[in-house]
């Protein structure tokens, strides 16, 4: 019985040594400038990878746009010649949410008379296309300022 309580006690002051050169070791750790963490040593060169992008939703993409888009056409980053000229929006309180409807586009030409609802609105691959707007919104129109002649006849 004696031999097992000196046992007992002997284990328990080496967990606590242990224990207290973990600590120690761990804060020594801590202060040290060059630190290398397991994902620093794996890829070799240190060299970061920047950032990916963040893509936006087609109401991000619209609110940078005047009156929001309207009359601009939009297409999803995977579609090759599809896009959405859109005509209505209705914007959900935070204004990255919503619905909107559109004229689907088949290049360049209108694939239907009427506009319908743009599915797929909150998915994050929507991009603007900037040159299909038409021109005579952006550029004034000149009129010729002829002055008329009144005939008067008396």
């Amino acid at each position: 019985m004696a031999t097992s309580l000196i046992a007992n006690r002997a284990t328990t002051s080496l967990g606590r040594a242990s224990d207290l050169f973990r600590t120690s070791f761990a804060f020594l750790r801590g202060l040290s400038t060059t630190t290398s963490s397991a994902a620093d040593v794996a890829a070799g060169d240190g060299a970061k990878k920047p950032k990916r992008k963040k893509k936006k939703n087609l109401f991000e993409v619209a609110q940078f746009l005047p009156n929001w888009g309207l009359g601009y056409h939009m297409t999803k980053t995977h579609w090759a010649e599809v896009s959405y000229e859109i005509t209505k929006i209705n914007l959900y309180k935070d204004g990255r949410h919503g619905k909107a409807w559109g004229i689907a586009h088949k290049n360049g030409l209108p694939a239907a008379d009427a506009p319908k609802k743009i599915s797929g609105v909150h998915k994050r691959c929507w991009r603007y296309i900037p040159m299909t707007k038409q021109i005579e919104h952006s550029v004034p129109k000149q009129e010729a300022s002829v002055p008329k002649q009144e005939v008067e006849t008396a």
